[in-house]
């Protein structure tokens, strides 16, 4: 059924977002992306995002959000500020305050407007850093809100939110898109495309879900 319905996937460049959007491209008629430009640490994430969309040839909007950068100083958004995990219970320096409202408030607008009633984002809570927007009750009480707001039927999908990274690699897998995804995204703090600097949280947590799915498939071979 959904084999006949339009969707827009919250498109950053990265692994998560990009499975996503293979994942999309797989179950729904027609797709487009929404990437966000914030102002982010690293403009290699826009462009990332706009060679992906291009080669896939999937309909892309990049929406300007400079405001989120003026109210939420942080690791993503300042060159200043070091990237660092959270300790005792404290949020990471790269948590984004309000940035899952706001992306997927704004791309169920672009979605009203484009004809779609699916709404897809790579957000998880099996693999995160603590982000309380990335949980599963808020996506699912946005939803409700979104609903509510628009006098709409809208439906956010979440394809990513009980896996951990292996098995994330292994979606990547199932989808015939791990190469890619392994070679054309871009994770990175640092804004290296890849494997990355293979240094920064973000890179240890993706190459430590590639190491573990890739010796269980091996095993499993």
């Amino acid at each position: 059924m959904l084999k006949d319905e339009k969707a827009v996937v919250v498109f950053s460049g990265g692994q998560d977002s990009t499975t996503c959007l293979f994942w999309a491209l797989n179950t729904f008629k027609e797709v487009e992306a929404v990437t966000f430009n914030y102002n982010q640490r690293h403009k290699e994430e826009i462009e990332c995002a706009k060679k992906i969309a291009k080669d896939f040839k999937v309909n892309h909007h990049i929406l300007d959000m400079a405001l989120l950068n003026q109210l939420a100083p942080n690791a993503l958004t300042r060159n200043d500020i070091e990237v660092k995990e959270g300790e005792n219970g404290e949020l990471p320096s790269t948590f984004v305050p309000g940035r899952n409202l706001l992306f997927l408030s704004f791309a169920a607008v672009l979605a009203s407007q484009v004809g779609a009633k699916h709404i897809i984002t790579g957000v998880c809570e099996t693999d995160f850093s603590g982000y309380p927007d990335c949980r599963d009750s808020f996506v699912k009480s946005l939803n409700v809100s979104i609903n509510l707001a628009m006098d709409s039927q809208f439906v956010i999908h979440t394809p990513l939110m009980w896996l951990d990274k292996a098995d994330t690699w292994k979606l990547a897998d199932d989808l015939q898109q791990l190469d890619y995804i392994r070679t054309q995204t871009l994770t990175c703090y640092e804004g290296i495309i890849g494997n990355g600097c293979g240094e920064c949280p973000a890179c240890k947590l993706r190459k430590a879900g590639l190491d573990q799915y890739l010796t269980s498939k091996q095993k499993a071979e």
